[in-house]
This record gives C-alpha cells, sequence and structure tokens, in this order.
C-alpha cells in the first residue's frame, strides 16, 4: 500500500485501518465516561475504572478527556484505553506528580501511600504545556486472538494519535509495570522514552515494591511515530 503526500497523522489513519481491517477489528473513540465505566464493567467484570478517570473528581469534559474502544467481528470489547489531560497549569510533570502520585495507583491494590514514592527523572523534568495522561490500556480477546500479533502496536499508535487530534497534546505521559516495560511493550506501545523507577508502590503488610515505569512522547515524537514506512508499521503487527 503506497501512501504519498499525506501527513503523519492520515498517512498512519490509512495504514492502521488496513491493518485493524484485517483482524476485524473496530475502534469507537468517545468522551463520555459514564458510558465508558458501563464498557469497563461489561469487559473487564473483575477491574473498576482507576481514580485518574473518575469523572466526579476531575475535569472530564469535552476536550479534556477521551477514551477508545475496540470491538471484534462478533461485537465483542477487546480493547480498552483512556486518555486525560493533567491539570498541570504551569507546572512540569514532575512538580505535578510529586503531589498527585498517590491519584494513578493500581485501582485493585491496596496500597500503603505512607512508604510508596514518586520519583522524577530529567525527562519528567522538562515537560510542560498540553500533558494527556495515558491509562488503562488492556487488550483481551480469546487466548491467541491477539495476543502476540502486534497488534498493539497499533492500538497503541492510535491512542497517541487520538491525544493530538482530540486533546491537542504537548505530551503524552503513563507508567507500565516494570516486568511489562522491559519486556519492551512500551515500545511496541509508541513510547520512544521510558524513566525507570518512577514509581515505588508499597501493598500494605508486604516488604517488596511494585516499580512503574515513566514512559512519554512529545507531540514531535509522535508524529515522528506516526511517520514510520507502511512497512515498518505492517511488520510490527505481523
Amino acid at each position: 500500500m503506497a501512501i504519498i503526500g499525506l501527513n503523519p497523522e492520515d498517512k498512519f489513519k490509512a495504514v492502521g485501518a488496513e491493518i485493524l481491517d484485517h483482524y476485524g477489528i473496530r475502534l469507537t473513540v468517545g468522551t463520555n465516561f459514564d458510558e465508558y465505566a458501563g464498557y469497563v464493567a461489561q469487559a473487564r467484570p473483575d477491574h473498576r475504572v482507576g481514580e485518574p478517570f473518575d469523572h466526579n473528581a476531575h475535569d472530564m469534559s469535552h476536550g479534556k478527556a477521551a477514551w477508545i474502544i475496540g470491538r471484534d467481528e462478533s461485537g465483542e470489547i477487546i480493547h480498552l484505553q483512556a486518555l486525560r489531560v493533567l491539570p498541570t497549569q504551569t507546572q512540569s510533570v514532575s512538580e505535578y506528580f510529586r503531589q498527585s502520585f498517590h491519584e494513578f495507583s493500581p485501582s485493585e491494590l491496596d496500597i500503603d501511600f505512607g512508604r510508596s514514592r514518586y520519583r522524577p527523572g530529567p525527562g519528567a523534568k522538562r515537560i510542560h504545556g498540553q500533558v494527556v495522561y495515558s491509562g488503562e490500556t488492556w487488550i483481551g480477546g480469546a487466548p491467541g486472538q491477539f495476543r502476540g500479533t502486534g497488534i498493539s502496536s497499533v492500538l497503541g499508535r492510535f491512542a497517541l494519535l487520538t491525544a493530538l487530534t482530540e486533546l491537542n497534546a504537548d505530551y503524552v505521559v503513563g507508567f507500565m509495570a516494570r516486568p511489562v516495560a522491559y519486556k519492551g511493550f512500551c515500545l511496541r506501545m509508541g513510547f520512544m522514552h521510558a524513566e525507570p523507577m518512577a514509581l515505588r508502590w508499597y501493598i500494605k503488610d508486604q516488604h517488596e515494591a511494585l516499580e512503574g515505569v515513566m514512559v512519554y512522547m512529545s507531540d514531535e515524537d509522535i508524529r515522528f511515530m506516526l511517520d514510520l514506512p507502511t512497512s515498518e508499521i505492517e511488520a510490527l503487527a505481523a
């Protein structure tokens, strides 16, 4: 498939649509987080929407937040992801997370916030402007249906594109569990930058900490990633 003369966003839309169609996946973008909570309950009954996407606690109005769901050919939900503009104002992301990191804890765990901490790296100290937080990423489906196909590369990049087009992002940031990030999932999802040991969560009455990696992309990084040759994107999803 040759694509000539398109900007990176439109180029990726064309390539991504072809790949998603091959796997029978249809994506929907929305902004009603009551509706999103219903999708989460349907697809992941053992999971509750995390605090960063609680529309009763944060401004989730149009232009401030968005969600993405993916359905397979049978209509079953096989993908979830959410995005939200962080109220960083004039702060850097490092300053914002120093004060608010507890809001980004794993929703299923009983966290000891007194022992837990956030430690910024150099990149976090440089991130200012319209900062979009990416979270709630989940890919389901039957065993072997999508996992291992590389489709996460397309789904992750679609979320980055949505942050640009729907939320006018200067930066997109997120957190990943260390084992997941170290296996390369951050790059498969389209993130080129990572700060290890950014988060350390302690579960109550346990001694070992869970570590989180902060991943991030600037708008310039995202456009570079979306502008990769068609063959490269297709190879990632092969």
